[in-house]
């Protein structure tokens, strides 16, 4: 199959050539005549199968066939749930449109509002917004939605989980109810999937893998340690190992920051990335990251939704998420388009009950490696598959109290946890 015979005209087909791509990936095959047809099309996909090419470039052939956005109107939203996937986004529709008469723009928070207002005066066939800033821009008169034809919610599941249901539901009250609707996901939970298909009108369904699996060219495997050794183990796994281009996730903010400065100490060049960084700090430390002049970056999952970095070979949890669902779209970082990569989790005793969560959830018990020097005191119960839920060994108290600082209960907002 090829993208001529997916109904894409030819300055589509030449952009996507330059590009180097010839056939397309199976959600880009499903979802293309899907889109272009005109039906609401809700669509999951594991991370780095294709899947913003797979609405960006039928939005494109669509809406290059209609009338231009006249000034403060939108053809088309694009919602998200972080700065750096609008920015990916924004770059992928750039790309894929630069052959077509179409204007687009990319707004969020974390930057002046000013610039943004400006470049919508002239209006975006093309709108890629995170909901917070869209509302901003919205209470201020900068933009409106008359014009409005096709809704995307990219990373739906995501947005979701996330809290933005509010502010999705306030955008959705000002938009036109003729419209068609695309929803794209890495992952849908089932509580998600019944919210989302409220959401849509009848849509087409695509699911080009099994739920909740991890790719094949992913190898994954589990370092058991002590929770107060892992900054030294991943320093050790680092050199010895001699991982050139790490990214590595914390549960929280203050997590990313302190292990950033452990590896800074120990002489690996180390960036964070995370919510209370600027915009354009966030920016630099990925730019840096990409080009290598950083060996490892180092960030939460709300900042990581969207990095999209061609053939990182490593991935590693320093932490295991406290949703299932995360451990698949952090590890879809790598092992992207085919190319391989390994996904390194450092578990200790505590973090059993997450483990365990991730195993049933892709139905599989990941392989475990102990490193001579680490095997941890408090050791990690062994796991089991099952459909009823796995209550893990107590660990045994340590001598010490170990004390970091971290706010594990810590939620996706950045608000503590009232503790009793």
């Amino acid at each position: 199959m090829s993208f001529a015979s997916l109904g894409l005209s030819t300055p589509l087909l030449d952009a996507i050539t330059e590009q180097g791509y010839s056939t397309p990936t199976p959600i880009q095959a499903q979802a293309i005549p899907a889109v272009v047809s005109g039906k609401d099309v809700m669509a999951a996909a594991q991370t780095g199968t294709g899947k913003t090419a797979g609405f960006t470039l039928p939005l494109l052939e669509k809406l290059s066939k209609g009338e231009r956005a006249r000034p403060n109107q939108v053809r088309a939203l694009i919602l998200t749930p972080t700065r750096e996937l609008a920015a990916q986004v924004a770059e992928s529709v750039e790309t894929y449109g630069k052959n077509l008469p179409l204007r687009s723009v990319v707004v969020f928070g974390g930057v002046k509002i000013n610039p943004q207002m400006m470049n919508l005066r002239k209006g975006a066939d093309v709108l890629i917004a995170t909901p917070g800033r869209l509302l901003d821009l919205y209470s201020q008169n900068a933009v409106h939605f008359k014009q409005l034809e096709v809704l995307v919610l990219d990373e739906a599941d995501r947005m979701l989980d996330m809290g933005f249901i509010n502010d999705i539901r306030k955008i959705l009250a000002l938009l036109p109810k003729q419209r068609q609707n695309l929803m794209f996901s890495a992952t849908f939970s089932d509580d998600i999937r019944k919210l989302a298909k409220g959401l849509v009108n009848d849509p087409i369904e695509i699911s080009v893998s099994p739920r909740n699996t991890t790719a094949e060219s992913v190898t994954q495997w589990v370092a058991p340690v002590d929770k107060n050794r892992k900054a030294a183990l991943l320093i050790q796994l680092i050199k010895e190992q001699q991982w050139f281009q790490v990214l590595v996730f914390t549960k929280t903010k203050h997590g990313a920051n302190k292990l950033t400065k452990q590896l800074d100490s120990a002489g690996i060049k180390a960036a964070a990335i995370h919510g209370n960084k600027s915009q354009g700090a966030r920016t630099r430390a990925l730019a840096e990251f990409k080009r290598s002049d950083i060996q490892v970056l180092v960030a939460t999952d709300i900042a990581a939704r969207g990095l999209d970095i061609d053939q990182l070979p490593q991935v590693v949890n320093f932490e295991l998420p406290n949703v299932a669902e995360d451990y698949v779209h952090r590890i879809g970082r790598t092992g992207r388009a085919g190319s391989s990569g390994q996904a390194i989790s450092l578990v200790c005793a505590d973090e059993f009950k997450l483990l365990a969560a991730i195993e049933r959830l892709t139905n599989q018990l990941i392989t475990r490696k102990a490193i001579n020097g680490y095997e941890p005191v408090n050791p990690l119960p062994e796991s089991r598959l099952s459909n009823k839920p796995v209550r893990p060994k107590k660990p045994k108290k340590p001598k010490v109290p170990h004390r970091d600082g971290q706010r594990s209960g810590e939620n996706a907002r950045g608000h503590k946890p009232v503790r009793p």
